[in-house]
């Protein structure tokens, strides 16, 4: 409870000033990723209020913002889409049926993912290799940078097409000017946020200057949008009362459910750990993987979208100076006032200030040593950081991490195949000695195979395992079909140093081990201190 109290109260200021700054950049990230998903704004600023308060208060990184993401956004499309269709079809239509289904999803998600935090998965993440790590930054970076360049386009006519003339020079030098707030406020002071001064700077002029440039009012309505004004979240009773509707559909909802937690768990859990490295501190992966839980759990009874871990508000945050659990509900705290109370002023906030927060997060997010390191890092390496970069881009974040963590895995198995040697030599009773170096895995059992010759080799035969472990059930069975092949040749073989795990495994695949393992003999690299100091004496 101490600690609890010390993380709000420790850095005050920069945590409420930071916080005040997240909250206006989550504004048009949130309703951007509710027309993604085909929903009203209201429920993806719901939805970031919810996950950012929750998470904030019970999560396992301090400073990390979550909110509604583009990534679950895009995986919730087609269930939403199918939900209406078939409250479309039935005798009695029920509008938006599909965002109905999407709550009764979140409560899923929200169990999924909390039992990934009971079962304490959340470890899993540090076995992300730093090749996949650079490529998911990168490939973020990327990302962010794309998103934002449909700022930089108006509809006319129906039709998106770019700004042009006075309009986009306007844009450009608004966005400029933010960038460049940003850049040289902190080498004056650091006692002031650069983000929120950019921001308020930029909104003034536009405010008092009269100027006709895309705000996040209108951005709200070219998408549709009534609004930012809104009420406090509400129970919704009627999803408890919708489960006839799923008759047929059970797998869809499940399915959806399984890839928005793997995805939300992937993307928060690799955030945390982009922030601890970036903070120097560690937070715990198991309680964020509940702490997320709990909150689209909430977003599901309480009509909010869901949503996980927000990497470039993370960053925005943190940079800021918000590094204790205030600042995220400063945050969360300051949107839902957003909606409650202050939807006129905030609706006049020009969208080029916050673009120019973003391309500004683009340049601290991307890692620009991997130009540096890339032609000093092994290929495989290369290959991995450029591969998770590319599938960021071309598909998502959870994705792109999969693959570069079973690309990573699959190269390491390869070099661990090729590393196993045999030294073979012949004691002076005529027994012949393979001495064992290198992993016996899965990878390396046809190399492992290739190295004997129990038709040639003489009547007594030792393999010897002190520089080698057998890792896996294929390497057991390997050395179990080894040794029968000298038996049938009528041959005596001893199995020598090895590990005691695999000498009970051995045994229970088949007791006749008992006689063939020589387990009372010395490793002799070490002796015992004791030994040692009797010698001496």
């Amino acid at each position: 409870m101490k600690r609890l109290f010390h993380n709000f109260t420790s850095n005050p200021k920069n945590d409420i000033l930071s916080g005040l700054t997240v909250a206006l950049a989550l504004v048009p990230e949130a309703v951007a990723f509710a027309f993604v998903a085909g929903i009203d704004p209201l429920v993806g600023l719901y939805g970031a209020f919810m996950m950012g308060l929750i998470t904030s208060l019970f999560g396992g990184r301090p400073g990390m913002i979550s909110g509604a993401t583009g990534a679950m956004a895009v995986v919730m499309v087609h269930m939403i889409q199918q939900g209406n269709l078939v409250g479309d079809s039935l005798p009695q239509p029920i509008e938006n049926l599909g965002l109905q289904w999407l709550f009764i999803t979140l409560l899923i998600v929200g169990a999924i993912q909390i039992s990934a935090g009971v079962l304490k998965l959340g470890k899993f993440v540090r076995l992300i290799p730093h090749p996949v790590m650079m490529g998911f930054v990168n490939g973020l970076a990327i990302v962010i940078f794309l998103s934002q360049l449909g700022m930089f386009t108006e509809t006319v006519d129906g039709q998106k097409q770019w700004l042009q003339g006075q309009e986009l020079f306007i844009m450009l030098g608004l966005v400029g000017l933010t960038m460049a707030i940003m850049f040289f406020l902190p080498k004056i002071t650091t006692k002031i946020p650069a983000a929120l001064t950019g921001i308020i700077v930029v909104a003034a002029i536009t405010i008092f200057g009269g100027l006709d440039v895309s705000t996040v009012g209108s951005f709200i309505k070219d998408g549709g949008g009534s609004g930012l004004e809104g009420s406090l979240p509400s129970f919704q009773f009627q999803i408890f009362t919708l489960f006839d509707t799923l008759q047929g559909h059970w797998g869809l909802i499940i399915s959806t459910a399984v890839l928005l937690a793997a995805v939300g768990l992937i993307e928060s859990l690799m955030t945390l750990n982009l922030i601890d490295e970036m903070t120097e501190t560690r937070g715990s992966g198991n309680r964020e993987c509940v702490a997320q839980g709990g909150a689209n759990l909430i977003n599901g009874l309480f009509g909010g979208m869901g949503g996980c871990a927000m990497i470039g508000q993370s960053i925005i945050n943190v940079n800021s100076g918000g590094r204790g659990r205030l600042s995220g509900t400063v945050a969360a705290v300051a949107l839902l006032c957003f909606i409650l109370f202050g939807a006129s002023l905030i609706e006049q906030i020009p969208i080029a200030a916050l673009v120019g927060v973003m391309f500004m997060v683009v340049i601290g997010t991307f890692a620009w040593s991997s130009f540096r390191i890339i032609n000093k890092i092994p290929k495989s390496d290369a290959f991995v950081l450029v591969a998770v970069s590319a599938i960021t881009v071309w598909q998502d974040l959870a994705i792109a991490v999969i693959a570069g963590v079973i690309i990573s895995a699959l190269v390491f198995a390869w070099k661990n195949a090729t590393m196993i040697r045999a030294r073979k030599r012949f004691n002076e009773d005529g027994t012949k000695v393979y001495e064992i170096w290198g992993p016996l895995f899965f990878g390396s059992v046809q190399a492992f195979n290739s190295k004997f010759d129990p038709r040639e080799d003489p009547q007594k035969v030792e393999i010897d395992f002190i520089e080698s472990r057998v890792s896996d059930h294929s390497g057991i069975e390997a050395l179990s079909n080894l040794v029968k092949k000298y038996l049938d040749q009528g041959k005596e073989v001893q199995l020598t140093h090895l590990s005691p795990e695999c000498q009970d495994l051995l045994v229970k695949s088949d007791p006749d081990f008992q006689n063939i393992i020589k387990k009372s003999i010395d490793d002799p690299r070490y002796y015992v201190v004791t030994d040692l100091v009797d010698r001496e004496v």
